[in-house]
């Protein structure tokens, strides 16, 4: 178990996937010069979703899933704030949510998916995931057309599993949706929950067009 700063969020951040940020409110931009002024740990903080309140202020529930978020790059700006890019890395649960003092920490524990040791068939587990990247590219660029701002279309990982994740992030789905996908205890199942998460983000989309 490990106490790590916290920073709630309207999104689901699934590893992997690169997160900008615009800091301005005190408590974060404290939290932020904190972590920068820490020469023994990596710069790295947990990004939870939201799931009732809103961003700014405090007051706000939390999922008890999260992910850890490495900084890349962080400036500061003339106003004060910082400009940040990180990544996502692991995933975690979430014991405890602990008093905002004054910025928002949890107890976390690292989740590894639970079939790591499980031996897939290699062919056919890359053939899935193909299938589902061109199934993602073939519906944002439906997104498009319909005026949704989409991601440029571009590959995923050569690791299964950093791949489902990717594939979360470049496809056109909600944050419930990923909070789901940060749910599923492994790669077959996260494969599953993707599935039926395009087959409802495909009627959604079939139902703008017609």
């Amino acid at each position: 178990m490990a106490v790590m700063s916290m920073f709630p969020l309207g999104i689901a951040l699934l590893p992997g996937a690169v997160l900008p940020l615009h800091v301005f409110e005190p408590r974060y931009l404290q939290m932020f010069r904190e972590i920068l002024a820490d020469d023994v740990n990596e710069p790295e903080f947990g990004v939870a979703l939201i799931t009732k309140g809103r961003e700014a202020g405090g007051g706000d529930e939390r999922a008890m899933l999260a992910t850890s978020a490495r900084i890349l790059d962080m400036q500061a700006t003339d106003d004060g704030r910082y400009v940040l890019a990180a990544v996502g890395t692991d995933r975690l649960r979430v014991n405890a949510w602990l008093p905002d003092d004054p910025y928002p920490i949890a107890d976390v524990d690292v989740w590894p998916d639970v079939d790591l040791d499980v031996v897939f068939d290699d062919a056919l587990l890359r053939t899935r995931i193909a299938a589902t990247h061109a199934r993602i590219d073939d519906l944002n660029a439906v997104a498009a057309e319909l005026g949704d701002d989409v991601p440029m279309p571009t590959g995923v990982s050569d690791d299964p599993t950093l791949a489902t994740y990717h594939l979360g992030s470049l496809a056109p789905l909600g944050p419930a949706d990923r909070l789901a996908l940060l749910a599923a205890p492994g790669l077959a199942e996260r494969l599953d929950v993707l599935d039926v998460a395009l087959d409802d983000a495909t009627a959604v989309l079939d139902f703008r067009r017609s």
